[in-house]
């Protein structure tokens, strides 16, 4: 009696079909992608933001003469605007 017949698995492993590819029938697909209209406009105002600089040096120079010879006015209803633009501006983003 024979216990170990190796031929005939190594036969059967060597002549199973799985995990083939269809080389013909996947070779004509192609990826697709698509870009919504807001992701491109997203993408415009994104390049035109990196290109401002991160500091504006001249106002900041003319804001410190002002403060330091005491000729700088807080205008306390424009501050007031502004916060509120800014609150307005988070709630429609």
């Amino acid at each position: 009696m024979k216990i170990n017949k190796t031929n005939n698995i190594l036969g059967i492993f060597f002549n199973r079909n799985t995990n083939k590819v269809d080389k013909s029938r996947n070779s004509n697909k192609k990826d697709k992608l698509e870009v919504s209209d807001k992701a491109k406009d997203f993408q415009v105002a994104l390049e035109k933001f990196k290109s401002l600089p991160d500091i504006r040096k001249e106002k900041v120079e003319r804001l410190k003469k002002e403060v330091q010879s005491g000729t700088y006015k807080v205008e306390g209803r424009r501050i007031a605007e502004k916060i509120l633009e800014g609150i307005d501006l988070d709630k429609r983003i």
